[in-house]
């Protein structure tokens, strides 16, 4: 009988119960603000803004860049569909950029030719995610950035805990980094995200417009009481619910631990699968926290992944080129062909279960299953 391996399983640990319940019995309510300090803490951030998503943390970077219709932001083509989406909620538009064949992150190459042809002084500047927990050569990008005087938001959703050159991600240089606390929305237990910067306008406008554009001062010199607000612009409501922010902390906590299991699962992977037949393991070329650990499969991608659904082992695809989306594809007429490395790595790409209680057996099972399917494999 086969053993059934899912994608991700949340985890709840005797920690995380606590810091729900201390909310549940109004014990205290300080959740999102010690979230917010933990993360200035670890990253050496100037700002911390704790959002409901990983998206809601996108969409007010581009408030916060004062983005306007008209303006253009460069984005990977392997992204979420989230990436673009909070460009064109301001009736903006998304440059899609080809990646690199190695780590699937945005092609630096690609990106400078585009700059070099693009003088607009629409170009405001880029969202570059994280794939899989492998950061790009940031130091590179900086220095595009800073010649071309762009700016950058790190989509760090994959990159949680994550470092650069042994600096944590979201304060490694960028101009804002976005965090998401639930990257498998499919099987999230609970929902977040955190906007991180050092500048001082970009803070208080996330802050700001994180709940309506709401003001309020508490008493104010004519003595009206705290229930006195004004609303100063078009605001959201993407602030964190206490529970969320308990369990996004109680886990923040342990995010070494989280890392290190999932960095011992990669290494079985990369020990066991070593060499096995139509199979090519990922390329770690920097700091790498393997929220996913995504393999190619040379051919048939799909029939190979049948073959594990039906060994009761569920996989992910990471991602689904975003120029081969119905919406952008008719929006930017945009060919198959346009992004050559993203269509071939979207051809081949499949993603393995990787989260950190999974068990010895279960990965020992995956591996068994992955050479068994991949012998048979045409």
């Amino acid at each position: 009988m086969a053993r059934e391996i899912p994608f991700f399983k949340p985890d709840v640990a005797a920690e995380d119960r606590e810091a729900i319940d201390e909310v549940l019995s109004l014990e205290r309510t300080d959740q999102i603000e010690e979230l917010e300090r933990a993360f200035l803490d670890r990253t050496g951030a100037g700002h911390a803004v704790a959002v409901n998503s990983g998206t809601s943390a996108l969409h007010l970077a581009m408030c916060a860049l004062d983005l306007k219709r008209g303006d253009k932001i460069i984005c990977s083509v392997n992204a979420f569909p989230s990436v673009p989406e909070v460009v064109r909620h301001f009736d903006a538009e998304p440059i899609f950029v080809d990646i690199d064949k190695e780590d699937f992150n945005i092609d630096l190459d690609a990106l400078e030719k585009i700059l070099e042809k693009n003088a607009s002084k629409k170009l405001k500047g880029a969202i570059v995610n994280h794939v899989g927990g492998q950061p790009t050569d940031l130091t590179r990008l900086y220095e595009i950035a800073k010649h071309y005087n762009i700016k950058i938001v790190e989509d760090a959703s994959d990159a949680l805990g994550g470092t650069y050159e042994g600096k944590p991600i979201g304060a490694t240089g960028g101009d804002i980094t976005c965090f998401s606390f639930s990257p498998h929305m499919k099987h999230s237990l609970a929902n977040g995200g955190m906007l991180l910067c050092d500048d001082d306008t970009y803070y208080k406008r996330a802050t700001l417009l994180r709940n309506h554009a709401i003001e309020t001062e508490g008493w104010d010199k004519y003595g009206n009481l705290e229930y006195i607000y004004d609303v100063v612009d078009i605001g959201c409501k993407y602030d964190m619910s206490l529970i969320d922010a308990a369990y996004a902390l109680a886990q923040y906590r342990r995010i070494d631990e989280i890392i290190a299991r999932r960095k011992e699962i990669a290494a079985i992977y990369d020990r066991e699968l070593a060499g096995v037949k139509h199979v090519t393991l990922p390329t770690a070329k920097r700091d790498h926290i393997y929220q996913l650990y995504i393999v190619r499969i040379d051919r048939n991608r799909d029939g190979f992944a049948r073959a594990l659904r039906e060994k009761g082992i569920h996989t992910g695809l990471h991602y689904i080129p975003l120029h081969l989306l119905t919406y952008y594809k008719q929006k930017y007429g945009l060919r198959v062909n346009d992004f050559p490395q993203a269509l071939q790595t979207y051809q081949q790409v499949l993603s393995l279960p990787i989260y950190h209680n999974m068990s010895d057996e279960d990965v020992a099972y995956v591996c068994d299953a992955v050479k068994e399917v991949a012998a048979a494999h045409i």
